[in-house]
């Protein structure tokens, strides 16, 4: 395994008169921190090519003042847990919060389920910049997320991330940091590489193919690159993980009100949702005895139960409100959450070629493009509803109750996890392309060499978000309005039939001849043409552009008594712009007072269509002071055709004192501006529930329990963009006296202004609940999808530049590289130490909105927002000329369950929608295990071969379970498949 960093070459030159591989310091705040090269000749003069992603600056012997850690190639094959980059790059302790396949999954209408995007700080991918060879590269989504599975995969000569604010150097987006991809561009000769893998469980197949080749021509100008590759992923559509089954979640005490000072929420095993079933449950009934039938559920073929609640359920099911949870009794009947995908089912494929020619000595043309096509399928998880309402001449209600049971009912309120339907899918499908022509170049000036490039490039993202299996709100309730014809009905259908009531009613304007009566009382029971009746498959056509051209100098203008002053300077400009389709049997309905009502359970897409230019200019320098100091800074105008104008710097120093301690400093002003999606977004409605915090078990009229809801984002154009203040502050330390050894430790604050943010729907109903009116006026009730005593909620929303972040951490480093001849007197490979973390200290959040509390998600382990105070990875290696093995350790601290949980068992403050009172807010850390080994042959006399197992989880240990219904993991930080095996091979011929 081997890691690069970058030091001064007299530093290099030094350790190499020791007689070691030594491990420099990480030049990051990053968790997966950068280790030395072998110092052998052609290692050191590597390192000059190698990009310093903190700065625009290209000099032998140059650190920036602002952390940079590089993952090598080597590590990246030899760590990497499957056949995607974004595996392996996504463990640095860094990288808190980034967006996967396993966290992304059930992101239904934005179109992210799927990607790979990373996430400095757990500030949000969008502040997050992502580049490849140091330049933008093409987002994957209309947020402008660039998934990392757009990147050629087999051409990686090294990961580069800045983990302080770049704004200055690169432009909008680096408030975090910069990941930079650095391809191999002047690659020579050929590789192939495949490899296969599985879980424990026999589930998870995947494999994964990839080629390139390079080779020059016209005696050595010209050059030309070309690689593909493909990998397909199995979906695992259930999760039938042992740590799925345990019932471990959080129930509200049924005994509690808002004066109890005992805690309202208590964490349990053996709890399971109450409120729906398979086949269908009844949760109420009007009537006679009020809830007469409450309890009865249906199963096989219709057949008829009894729910039998346990000793703990909330709410009691004696009350008016039906239970939610119950713990015991049949708390493993809703089967809802195994019902769920666990990995979506993934096939990519990737073109990429590139084209270069020295048209003279220094002058260089070169092309590249890329096309990449990935198609995502998910199960998404049943298509459950809640509050359907059937009247007592309901056909299939009478057929399978009997009349005498239905005796003085008026209605029936049904909940299900709907067994007889197919699950909800996702099928979004993406093709990205870039192209991108330009000219870079060398030439003497000022007495030294300066460097030149120029560029064009445009990028196009045609993406299809389609979801299949969806409920049609109106269709369902006519599917399900199912009666018996009688005599004389309009359609003449047969006298005693079942059929919807809309076709044999009085009103003949409202027939459907399509409609056919749909049974949701039983499993097994649904006929299958009212299934296709119900459910359709809605989707959104969206093409993303990106024009960018831009150029960058880089000279030596003059030198002082300390050394050469370098400046870089450059102008980019580019365009970014959004248009959609949606076919309009799949949009909401908009209505006369501007409320919508959606067509679909979830989808309800509309088309988004905007544009926005940036010009920018910047200016940077590197000044020697002398004595081991140097100093970096940079400057940028940015002027944005909606956001305005806009300026961001840097100031930087470094400072070596002796050769053993190198000190840094950054402070910088960083930006990001608001995105197509904040700036257009048409509306994007999302579905789901909250709880209600008006609920009295006692007093019906404060409603239910819960509410389910619709929420609609829509775009805003007065947008600004965010700001944010950066502070980086560090030492490296190599002994002398321990060759081989490296110490960095990293202190980090970023302190963002006016950030762009929404609030959820469970914040919105809590702050009305607080009486703020501006938050109740963005209520309202669906009467379509509502039902008696059960309201659903439609929520309206837009983004603001109304919120601040606050995060602050300092990340560690400790390695140790020595060839074994130096341990024991002999052998020849070389055996690598090497532990990383970051203590995170803060990551507030404050809305600004009167009477709120900033919320502090630091030491949080409980979901993808979170983020905990320790993130860790060690691994030990050894490598020699044959054979090479890494073991990985890896994991994150124990924390609390919600950030604004307050512990307590008796004597508890008043528990409140701000401040929640918990019996038990504590959630376990992980630790994870992972082995690569690998055996190196020599093929022939130009190429070498190489078989490598892999098996990721080593002890296959459980995921880091929360108190929830549904999937009880937390899916950032956990690993969810369990125990998994790669095997592989990886042939160059050069």
């Amino acid at each position: 395994m081997q890691f690069t960093t970058h030091h001064a070459g007299r530093q290099v030159r030094r350790l190499a008169t020791h007689a070691s591989l030594a491990a420099i310091a990480l030049a990051g705040l990053m968790p997966v921190a950068a280790q030395a090269q072998t110092e052998e000749p052609q290692a050191e003069a590597a390192r000059d090519d190698i990009i310093v992603t903190g700065s625009r600056i290209r000099r032998d012997g140059f650190e920036a003042p602002t952390p940079v850690t590089v993952v090598s190639q080597e590590e990246l094959q030899n760590q990497s847990p499957s056949n995607n980059i974004a595996d392996i790059v996504n463990q640095l302790p860094a990288l808190a919060g980034s967006t996967r396949p396993a966290n992304s999954r059930l992101n239904l209408s934005s179109g992210q389920a799927g990607i790979n995007a990373l996430n400095l700080r757990n500030l949000g991918e969008t502040r997050t910049l992502v580049l490849l060879n140091g330049r933008r590269s093409v987002g994957s989504t209309i947020t402008g997320l660039v998934d990392v599975n757009t990147i050629p995969q087999a051409l990686v000569k090294s990961v580069e991330i800045v983990t302080g604010g770049a704004s200055a150097a690169y432009g909008s987006d680096a408030v975090a940091g910069v990941a930079n991809f650095i391809l191999d561009n002047k690659y020579t000769g050929l590789k192939i590489s495949g490899d296969t893998g599985i879980t424990t469980y026999g589930d998870g197949f995947n494999y994964s193919f990839s080629a390139a080749g390079g080779m020059s021509f016209a005696g050595g100008r010209g050059h030309i690159l070309l690689s593909g590759e493909v990998a397909h992923r199995d979906g695992i559509f259930e999760v039938d993980r042992p740590w799925n089954q345990t019932g471990y979640v959080r129930i509200q005490d049924p005994n509690w009100t808002t004066n109890s000072t005992t805690p309202q929420f208590l964490i349990r095993r053996q709890v399971g949702a109450a409120n729906s079933t398979p086949g269908g449950l009844i949760t109420g009934s009007s009537g006679g005895v009020a809830n007469r039938l409450r309890g009865i559920y249906f199963g096989d073929g219709g057949s008829i139960n009894q729910f039998v609640y346990g000793g703990l359920t909330f709410p009691s099911p004696t009350g008016s409100a039906a239970p939610t949870l119950t713990q015991g009794g049949s708390w493993q009947v809703n089967d809802s959450g195994r019902r769920i995908g666990l990995d979506p089912e993934d096939d990519r494929y990737g073109l990429f070629g590139r084209l270069s020619f020295e048209v003279s000595d220094g002058v260089e043309l070169f092309a590249e493009a890329s096309y990449n096509k990935q198609k995502v399928f998910f199960n998404a998880g049943p298509n459950l509803a809640t509050g359907i309402t059937l009247q007592a001449n309901n056909a299939f209600l009478i057929n399978t109750l009997g009349a005498a049971q239905l005796a003085g009912i008026n209605t029936v309120t049904l909940a299900t996890t709907a067994a007889d339907l197919p699950f909800r899918a996702v099928d979004n499908r993406r093709e990205v392309q870039r192209y991108l022509i330009g000219a870079e170049g060398k030439f003497e000036a000022f007495g030294r060499t300066a460097t030149w490039d120029i560029y064009g490039q445009y990028g196009r993202a045609k993406m299809r978000e389609q979801l299949r299996n969806i409920m049609h709100v109106n269709r369902m309730n006519q599917a399900t309005n199912a009666v018996f014809a009688l005599a004389g009905n309009p359609g003449g259908y047969a006298v005693g039939s079942i059929q919807c009531a809309i076709n044999v009613d009085a009103d003949a304007a409202n027939n459907d001849p399509n409609c056919r009566p749909l049974n949701r009382l039983g499993i097994g029971v649904a006929d299958p043409a009212a299934i296709n009746y119900v459910l359709g498959s809605p989707y959104r056509d969206e093409v993303a552009e990106q024009y960018v051209a831009g150029g960058n100098l880089t000279l030596t203008p003059f030198t002082t008594w300390a050394g050469d002053v370098s400046i870089s300077t450059g102008a980019e400009w580019r365009k970014e712009k959004i248009s959609g389709f949606v076919p309009a049997e799949f949009q909401p309905i908009i209505n006369a007072n501007g409320t919508t009502t959606n067509r679909w359970s979830v989808g309800n897409y509309l088309p988004t269509n905007g544009d926005y230019s940036v010009k920018e200019a910047y200016l940077e320098t590197v000044v020697p002071l002398g004595f081991g100091l140097e100093f970096n800074g940079a400057v940028r105008a940015t002027d944005y055709s909606t956001a305005g104008y806009v300026t961001t710097w840097k100031a930087g120093a470094t400072w070596q004192p002796i050769e053993d301690i190198r000190v840094r400093i950054t402070r910088s002003r960083d930006i990001r501006a608001p995105n197509l999606n904040e700036l257009y977004q048409a509306g994007a409605a999302n579905s789901d529930s909250v709880r209600n915090p008006a609920y009295n078990p006692a007093d019906p009229s404060k409603g239910p329990a819960t509410f389910g809801y619709s929420a609609t984002v829509t775009g805003n154009t007065a947008l600004k963009p965010e700001k944010a203040d950066s502070w980086n502050i560090g030492a490296v330390v190599t002994p002398r006296f321990i060759p081989g050894f490296a110490f960095s430790a990293d202190y980090f604050r970023i302190d963002l202004k006016d950030a762009i943010d929404t609030l959820s729907a469970q914040e919105i109903i809590n702050r009305c609940y607080e009486g703020i009116q501006a938050f109740c006026d963005a209520i309202t009730d669906d009467p379509a999808r509502s039902a008696p005593g059960q309201p659903y909620k439609l929520f309206r929303s837009q983004p603001f530049n109304f919120a601040s972040k606050l995060v602050r951490g300092i990340d560690f480093d400790a390695s140790y590289r020595v060839p074994l001849d130096q341990l024991f007197g002999g052998g020849k490979g070389v055996f690598t130490l090497r532990g990383v973390a970051t203590r995170y200290i803060d990551n507030i959040t404050d809305t600004g909105v009167a009477g709120v509390v900033p919320l502090n998600t630091v030491g949080v382990n409980g979901g993808q927002y979170s983020t905990p105070k320790w993130i860790f990875r060690a691994s030990a290696s050894y490598d020699d000329e044959s054979f090479s093995a890494t073991v990985v350790g890896r994991g994150v601290s124990s924390g609390k369950y919600a950030a604004n949980g307050i512990e307590c068992q008796t004597g508890c403050p008043l528990s409140t929608t701000q401040f929640p009172t918990y019996d038990d807010n504590h959630v376990k850390g992980t630790f994870y295990v992972d082995l690569n080994i690998a055996q190196k042959v020599n093929m022939w006399d130009k190429g070498e071969g190489q078989f490598f197992i892999n098996v990721t989880n080593l002890f296959n240990k459980s995921a880091l379970l929360l108190p929830e219904t549904g999937l009880a993991a937390n899916s950032t930080f956990s690993d969810l498949l369990g125990r998994s095996f790669r095997v592989g091979f990886r042939i160059q011929m050069r």
